[in-house]
């Protein structure tokens, strides 16, 4: 609690500090976490963006050589994502490199959250058609080396459907579980609207174009606990 998150959700997050599902949990998600983001210092004028700033290290006596492990596997996780978001891109029929220009992935927001499922072991399950009713849930297996890719609500909007964002959830088991996952999103002033390749006549813009910042700021404040909870 010595690293609790701050204003820009760096730090640690306790037990129910999130709620990504309130119909079947009252109280908030059985899980703690860590949030570690791109280090920006304070004296850096994008340190006044939401979700931009300094990360909260434990002391190196502590946990010694934690803070550079971690550092480390963020930046290697970015490069993944950016290789990931090319093959995103020819698969939309644009250029290879679109998602690296500066105002998407070239500056993004990137967060990697460490989490602990305490109750019980936790399996993966994703929902192949989220709007199939009943939802049919499938358990996805852990491969050793492997990378588990979900694609999110805002390339659901980019591509005007045609990726779909993975509804996906954890469900207890018997044992205690780890993940690492990573979070990736274009820069703060990214206006996330229908790609020229998504869209026709017959097929015109499902989503109104909104900026990168104001909808992730609505979506922190939607699913997670205000800081004042925890004066």
């Amino acid at each position: 609690m010595k690293l609790l998150k701050n204003e820009k959700s760096r730090g640690y997050t306790p037990l129910f500090d999130e709620n990504l599902d309130p119909a079947n949990q009252i109280h908030g998600d059985y899980k703690e976490g860590y949030y570690i983001g791109i280090e920006v210092s304070e004296d850096q004028s994008d340190a006044q963006k939401p979700f931009y700033g300094p990360n909260k290290w434990p002391s190196e006596d502590i946990l010694p050589r934690w803070r550079k492990t971690m550092e480390k596997y963020h930046q290697e996780a970015l490069e993944v994502s950016r290789s990931v978001s090319r093959l995103i891109a020819l698969a939309l029929g644009l250029d290879i490199n679109f998602f690296d220009q500066p105002e998407m992935l070239g500056n993004p927001i990137a967060t990697l959250r460490l989490l602990h499922y305490e109750d019980d072991n936790y399996g993966l399950q994703i929902c192949k058609d989220k709007d199939a009713k009943p939802q049919i849930w499938e358990y996805v297996p852990p491969l050793k080396g492997a990378f588990i890719v979900n694609l999110g609500d805002m390339l659901e909007r980019w591509s005007n459907c045609f990726f779909r964002s993975t509804r996906h959830r954890v469900l207890g088991n018997g044992q205690e579980r780890y993940s690492i996952a990573f979070f990736v999103e274009p820069s703060h002033e990214c206006i996330v609207e229908c790609l020229p390749t998504c869209q026709s006549e017959k097929n015109p813009p499902k989503f109104p174009p909104i900026k990168c910042e104001d909808y992730i700021s609505q979506k922190y404040k939607d699913t997670h606990a205000d800081l004042s909870s925890y004066a």
